[in-house]
């Protein structure tokens, strides 16, 4: 199991979503076709097929945990579960 897809099961769990780098996030989700939009500290991210927009905001070196609530929920909403 590579790198990417163990963050990806970590996320999908949903227990311990705090110190989760913004960056290993952020390649996770252009490896698995999310298209990157970034706006000042706001990086969204969009993909064919999916309704829903996923934004994020590094804090620190970290990615916030309320954000990565809300891209479990699309994660698994539409059934994303590979990297």
């Amino acid at each position: 199991m590579n790198r990417h897809q163990r963050l990806l099961n970590r996320i999908l769990d949903g227990r311990n979503l705090a110190n989760i780098r913004f960056a290993d996030v952020r390649a996770l989700l252009v490896r698995m076709g999310f298209e990157e939009r970034i706006r000042g500290s706001h990086h969204s991210y969009r993909m064919a097929g999916v309704v829903d927009k996923v934004n994020l905001q590094p804090i620190g070196s970290d990615a916030k945990p309320y954000q990565l609530r809300e891209l479990r929920k699309t994660l698994l909403n539409h059934d994303l579960r590979k990297v």
